[in-house]
């Protein structure tokens, strides 16, 4: 009866809107994710420039000690002294002795100061430390 009053037939509809709920709620999900592990790397540390140099893309399985340009040891938005830069490496390697350990020394930081944390780092039990660098501007030297 509804047909004869239309006058023709219906096609079912298809309601996208949880599907577009669900899609907004996964892309917020990852834009907070995303900013929470940027801030570490978005402190004001002025990496040297090298031109083999990268990112290094191991998110979650890493450690980031910031190295500023007065000597001090930052990790996770904490300021440390040498003794607490060892254990706060010994206990992230406690938790997941996989973990990855960089260093990130702004360019005007004392070489000494980068080699301590490098040192630092052995000592606590990191084979390979990582020293991270900013790729290089065309025609920079």
């Amino acid at each position: 009866m509804l047909r004869e009053m239309l006058g023709k037939e219906s096609a079912p509809s298809v309601d996208l809107t949880p599907v577009i709920d669900v899609v907004f709620l996964l892309l917020i999900f990852f834009l907070v994710a995303t900013t929470f592990q940027q801030s570490e790397r978005e402190m004001e540390i002025t990496l040297p420039e090298t031109v083999s140099g990268g990112p290094i893309s191991m998110a979650l399985r890493e450690l980031v000690i910031n190295v500023d340009a007065q000597g001090r040891y930052i990790v996770s938005g904490r300021t440390l002294d040498e003794d607490a830069l060892r254990g706060a490496i010994q206990s992230a390697l406690a938790e997941r002795p996989d973990r990855k350990v960089t260093v990130r020394g702004d360019r005007d930081a004392s070489y000494g100061s980068i080699a301590r944390a490098l040192d630092i780092c052995k000592r606590a039990g990191i084979s390979e430390p990582y020293l991270d660098t900013a790729p290089s501007r065309a025609g920079a030297p």
